[in-house]
């Protein structure tokens, strides 16, 4: 798999907005806690300007960040290398921004899709193209942006098994009743190697995360939808699963995961987990 540069998915401004939002800071609470005039950080919110280094340092400690990867992103220092990975495609989803992938075996004999969305003729052409044999498509979340082309797909494949989390499948409609559901850390079996499932509950209360691996392989490739993007977090917008349920899921059940296991996000650039831990703002470094 061959990357174009993809922008990365959070701004300084953005990870500003999801650790307040997630701590229930307002912008004068922020202010009062750091001494910067609240006209400054709601110019930052807008990506107008860049903070310091005692700035980062004091907007860190009031929204429990890490203020080594916070300066990062407020300098822009920080950018994964390319990935390469020969059985993993991404494409865009226009009129999305988001990321949908097709992993698959040699020759395309058994392919998954991640994240059916955006224009369906252009995401049928890339299925059509591969001349894949399309066993799953896999759902990480309810948001449109990553499945509103599902019944487009399955109209055109019948025989691929969706698989989604019950919280989230009432998003593909009728397609819901026929949905195998996530459960976590249960395998489908694919090729020479398995899918391992993961719910991870924050960004959505069904939000999950697929890992594939093979024999070659077993680090594998992850799908993480709006979980877990190169230096950042997903913003939690659950029902019931909150801020804290996105930090949990990410740092327990996808930090746990071996370094090099590469991390395809719903947005924005791959990399692998061991340097989305590194550059995260959201996790203090050790």
């Amino acid at each position: 798999m061959s990357e174009s540069r993809l922008p990365l998915e959070d701004t300084f401004g953005d990870i500003l907005r999801k650790a307040m939002r997630g701590t229930g800071t307002s912008g004068a609470a922020l202010a009062a806690a750091t001494g910067i005039p609240e006209s400054r950080i709601a110019a930052w919110l807008k990506d107008d300007g860049t903070a310091g280094d005692a700035q980062t340092q004091a907007l860190s400690r009031a929204l429990h960040l890490d203020a080594a990867t916070l300066a990062e992103s407020a300098e822009e220092r920080w950018y994964p290398a390319p990935v390469e990975r020969h059985d993993v495609r991404r494409h865009a989803q226009h009129p999305h921004p988001s990321n949908g992938y097709v992993f698959f075996t040699e020759g395309g004999r058994e392919a998954a899709l991640v994240d059916p969305a955006g224009a369906p003729h252009a995401l049928l052409h890339v299925l059509r193209e591969g001349g894949y044999g399309l066993r799953y498509i896999l759902i990480t979340h309810k948001h449109a942006d990553h499945c509103d082309a599902a019944g487009a797909v399955a109209r055109e494949y019948p025989e691929a098994q969706i698989v989604m989390h019950g919280l989230d499948v009432g998003a593909i409609g009728p397609l819901a009743g026929d949905a195998r559901p996530v459960r976590d850390g249960e395998t489908l079996p694919f090729a020479g190697g398995d899918v391992l499932m993961l719910h991870t509950p924050g960004h959505t209360d069904g939000s999950s995360c697929f890992l594939y691996r093979s024999r070659s392989d077993p680090a594998g490739v992850l799908f993480t939808g709006d979980t877990l993007f190169a230096g950042s977090v997903g913003g939690a917008f659950g029902d019931a699963s909150t801020y804290a349920d996105i930090l949990r899921s990410v740092d327990e059940k996808i930090f746990s995961l071996e370094g090099r296991t590469l991390l395809m996000p719903g947005h924005g650039p791959p990399t692998t987990l061991a340097l989305a831990r590194e550059h995260n703002p959201f996790f203090q470094r050790g």
